[in-house]
């Protein structure tokens, strides 16, 4: 596995492994479903001709296309990740020119209840 010491950006993370399954599965679905409507085509479409060789290759040789296309992960996919080292400069931590005035601090404190509540069951 390889191992990397520079930060890895949100773009540039794979597909979360639950969606790519998901993807994958309905991949070989549609193909599946394609498959069985040339089976069907094939049997059922007459007179039989040239097409019907078509719609035989589609149901024998889709299987093994479509467990070919669902193996494929989304590793070899390519990414448009971005660099995070191209990220804004951040502002120097000395400033440059000292500030004319202090900035205001705001402080808030609780004061206690004057008067305590008053329970009405009693």
């Amino acid at each position: 596995m390889k191992t990397s010491t520079r930060a890895q950006s949100a773009t540039s993370l794979p597909q979360a492994p639950r969606d790519d399954a998901g993807s994958r599965f309905a991949k070989y679905m549609v193909m599946m479903g394609i498959r069985i409507a040339c089976f069907v085509a094939m049997a059922v479409v007459t007179p039989y001709g040239w097409y019907t060789f078509v719609f035989a290759a589609g149901a024998i040789f889709l299987p093994y296309l479509a467990v070919i296309v669902a193996n494929v992960g989304q590793d070899a996919a390519v990414s448009g990740a971005v660099n995070p080292e191209r990220m804004i400069e951040a502002a120097p931590s000395t400033p440059s020119a000292p500030a004319a005035e202090a900035p205001t601090v705001i402080r808030i404190a609780e004061t206690p209840r004057l008067e305590q509540p008053r329970d009405e069951r009693s």
